[in-house]
């Protein structure tokens, strides 16, 4: 298993104990598929750079996690697909 770092944008629309619930739901989706969560940090609502979606806002979470490439495609194509996740980004962390 190969170390990862996942950083997500949720839209500012949402409840902060939403997004803890969806962040919940990745570490969820990392266990049952072989994953080991390492840490999961919750930066909470910041300010864009630049507009997203017309949006200036989002909340920021960054989950570190252990896993093989087949359950971090099925992560990343879970996320691609969630209309409440503005933008995400998987990364191996000193690759």
């Amino acid at each position: 298993m190969r170390t990862y770092e996942l950083m997500t944008i949720h839209r500012p629309a949402l409840e902060e104990s939403d997004v803890r619930d969806r962040v919940t739901d990745v570490e969820k989706y990392l266990e049952n598929a072989g994953g080991k969560v390492t840490s999961t940090d919750i930066w909470g609502k910041r300010r864009f750079a630049y507009e997203i979606d017309h949006l200036s806002e989002g909340y920021y979470t960054v989950v570190t996690f252990e896993a093989e490439t087949e359950a971090v495609d099925g992560l990343d194509r879970m996320l691609s697909l969630s209309d409440e996740v503005l933008r995400h980004k998987v990364v191996r962390p000193g690759a």
